[in-house]
């Protein structure tokens, strides 16, 4: 029986990570100030939420065999103080889960964007075949009640390497602390302007990552971007790894569906768009290095959904269709829009985004945005003043944000009742409805929203 606590339990991932150890057997507690759905109800069921909302160094005894520090954590925490007087050992959830892990082959999937995708495909293709196999995971998997998994007996363990910093004591991107036996590096475009405050300090850190493989470990890489490409070809002189470049496959689009052209036959997918296919490549290639060949790949790939909010559709009716997907950052904007263009080319696309993450509501990164909603016939965007203000940033003037975007007609609103009265304007037409956040435009019923256009 080992003993762990959660400074910190309510986090995504670390909420996660406590029901994972705890369905491995250990005796998990936990604290933190506020714990939000679904994670409360999560940990509730389970018996490991706390009893009180707060910090409180007696949760800290000597019985403790190491406590987890998430990021929401500061280093003046009186539960982390207390750890470190008694000399127990503390680790990021990054750390630990190297730790639980470090016997095992160790496949890291890193990118500004498609990373939650290419795991969770990753995932769905092992799962399929049977294997046993550990992984941690950023979305929501169907089939799956858990992102975090910790078996006793499996040899590889799956992960999404968020580069991110890793906690208070160790402000370092996660992802340099699994030392993956297999990396996959999907794409590079600056993100998390509060901590990297140059797009080459951000490259850097990508760079570290491709040097932190294992001797004898394999680099994945997509050589359809260009800065991927350059750092991949800078370390080719490094003999222990082997490098595996993808692109985008062939393929074709019929009638509204995506086909691969494979060896084996047309493939008919369940996903869309040239960044998905070539996340699709990127795991065919690290599930090859697994042992999955081609003609299985292709079988599972075909009944693979997406991961959750991930141009996940919300409602469908004749000619109308309402996805969400979690696209915020200019890349991940303009890839998503563009996908769903050349999916539906001949149907109006109404494409709203919300500026939500410190990143795309910072004045000096707003520029980035440019041309990334120019293949939307409507474009909308929405931003919470609250949210501003809860990251202590200036307001950002609607004329900033359509200079920003280089597009004239794009319509900035600030309040949920306003955006569902510029989304009805279009519910008599036939067309395709993209919504597109990391947060949630204001506390606004997508559901009802989908339901509303295409009824």
């Amino acid at each position: 029986m080992k003993r762990v606590h959660f400074i910190a339990i309510g986090g995504s991932a670390m909420h996660n990570l406590a029901i994972a150890l705890h369905q491995k057997g250990f005796e998990v507690s936990g604290s933190d100030d506020e714990i939000f759905e679904p994670s409360r109800t999560r940990l509730n069921n389970l018996g490991l939420l706390p009893a009180r909302m707060g910090w409180e160094p007696q949760n800290i005894t000597k019985e403790l065999d190491a406590v987890i520090l998430g990021m929401h954590a500061r280093a003046d925490n009186p539960e982390l103080q207390r750890a470190q007087e008694l000399g127990i050992p503390v680790f990021s959830y990054p750390a630990y889960f190297y730790e639980q892990t470090k016997e095992k082959t160790r496949v890291v999937i890193g990118g500004s964007h498609g990373k939650t995708t290419i795991t969770s495909m990753i995932v769905h293709v092992l799962r399929a075949a049977g294997v046993d196999f550990d992984y941690l995971v950023g979305a929501q998997l169907e089939g799956f009640d858990c992102m975090v998994r910790l078996g006793a007996k499996s040899k590889i363990a799956v992960i999404e390497g968020d580069e991110y910093l890793a906690s208070t004591l160790e402000p370092v991107p996660k992802f340099h602390l699994y030392k993956p036996d297999i990396a996959l590096v999907s794409g590079i475009a600056w993100d998390h302007i509060n901590v990297f405050k140059t797009f080459q300090s951000y490259v850097d850190q990508f760079g570290i990552f491709m040097d932190l493989v294992e001797p004898g470990g394999k680099l994945v890489y997509c050589a359809e971007d260009p800065v991927v490409k350059e750092l991949a070809e800078a370390r080719k002189g490094r003999s222990d790894v082997a490098q595996v470049p993808y692109g985008v496959p062939k393929h074709a689009i019929r009638e509204g569906e995506t086909v691969l052209l494979t060896a084996h036959g047309e493939i008919p997918l369940k996903i869309f768009g040239k960044h998905n296919l070539m996340n699709l490549e990127g795991a065919r290639h690290v599930c090859h290095q697994l042992g999955i060949g081609d003609e299985e790949f292709y079988t599972s790939i075909a009944t693979f959904t997406g991961a959750a909010k991930r141009l996940e559709k919300l409602a469908e009716h004749g000619d109308k269709v309402v996805f969400k997907d979690f696209a915020h950052s200019p890349s991940k904007l303009k890839a998503t829009v563009d996908a769903v263009r050349e999916q539906f080319p001949n149907r109006k696309l109404i494409a709203c985004m919300e500026l939500h993450t410190f990143s795309s509501l910072s004045e000096n990164f707003l520029d980035q945005y440019a041309g990334c909603m120019d293949a939307a016939d409507r474009a909308l965007v929405f931003y919470d003043p609250h949210a501003v203000q809860l990251k202590r940033l200036p307001p950002v003037p609607t004329e900033r944000i359509q200079s920003a975007f280089k597009r004239d007609d794009l319509h900035v609103l600030t309040e949920p009742v306003a955006l569902m009265g510029a989304v009805r304007k279009d519910m008599g037409d036939a067309g395709v409805l993209l919504m597109m956040s990391s947060g949630n435009f204001g506390g606004m019923d997508l559901s009802a929203l989908a339901e509303a256009f295409i009824a």
